[in-house]
């Protein structure tokens, strides 16, 4: 099978742990012990986040205001390389010698009339306290939004379009090639309106399940997989009677309700492959990956 698996943050870098490259490293490794079963069975290409990675980028640059910071797409490619550097180093320690591996910096095209760029919802970066949320948004022409009792800078998450690098992806599936792309929901980029096509990078964050779920349908995936720190969707979730949906349709998926900052792109991204495609996605914890693709562990979202 062709098995696309997007890797979430938390198989990078878990909340509260330290930022450090030992860290990251440490669960990139974990996340190769659960992923090379897999890529010895099927073709396999990996997309995974950055958040914290580019979050942590900022504040480096925060750091040395002589130079005004490098904006959010740079910083993307900058992840996008780090991460599928670790990403190939470990898992080609478990593999055979001869497996090749690839990690494409992957534009993502975005559509300048998004709607989200004239309501930015994206959370990036530290948190503030209001006054000093307030300065740095007339300084920096952010946009500033209350996440809980602090303040944060929100950006554009605009719909993907097209990945620029499907074709070069599709040659190293043809070539039995392990694919790292897409990361962090790719590099966002845009057309100008001026009628040069020129091709821009943008201050936007594309959500990452969405984004893997395009190159997952344009690489016409048997599978698409996307890998949390928990079992699966749950109906009740946190609550004592909260119980594991374990098979399910679209259909009736969408008569859920799941929250926004969580479980709800996933969901959504599910359901919009399965729907596009009559094929199954799944949504389930990193370590039970093998049992995933199986079909015997996480939830599994499927026609009938």
């Amino acid at each position: 099978m062709r098995v696309v698996v997007a890797l979430g943050g938390n198989a990078l870098l878990k909340r509260g742990e330290p930022m450090t490259a030992d860290v990251q490293r440490a669960n990139v490794k974990t996340a190769a012990q659960s992923l090379a079963p897999v890529a010895n069975k099927h073709q396999l290409v990996i997309s995974h986040g950055n958040g914290p990675q580019v979050g942590l980028l900022a504040l480096q640059q925060a750091a040395y205001p002589q130079v005004a910071p490098y904006p959010l797409d740079v910083l993307g490619a900058q992840t996008e390389g780090m991460i599928g550097y670790m990403i190939e180093q470990e898992l080609g320690n478990l593999l055979p010698f001869e497996v090749p591996f690839a990690t494409l910096l992957t534009m993502i095209e975005v559509d300048p009339n998004d709607p989200a760029f004239q309501n930015p919802t994206k959370f990036v970066g530290p948190v503030y306290d209001k006054a000093e949320a307030d300065k740095l948004a007339a300084e920096k022409n952010w946009v500033v939004k209350a996440d809980g009792n602090k303040w944060r800078r929100v950006v554009p998450s605009p719909l993907p379009k097209r990945i620029f690098e499907i074709r070069p992806v599709k040659w190293l599936l043809e070539h039995n090639t392990v694919v790292i792309c897409a990361g962090g929901g790719g590099i966002p980029t845009m057309y100008l309106k001026d009628g040069t096509r020129t091709l821009v990078g943008v201050e936007a964050v594309i959500d990452k399940d969405l984004a893997s779920e395009l190159l997952a349908r344009e690489l016409d995936a048997d599978l698409f997989v996307m890998a949390t720190d928990v079992s699966g969707v749950y109906l009740d979730f946190g609550k004592p009677e909260q119980r594991l949906i374990s098979r399910i349709t679209p259909a009736e998926l969408k008569e859920q309700k799941f929250a926004a900052g969580s479980m709800g792109p996933k969901v959504d991204a599910a359901i919009k492959f399965v729907q596009a495609t009559g094929k199954r996605a799944a949504i389930g914890s990193l370590e039970d990956i093998e049992k995933i693709v199986a079909g015997e562990a996480g939830t599994n979202i499927v026609m009938e």
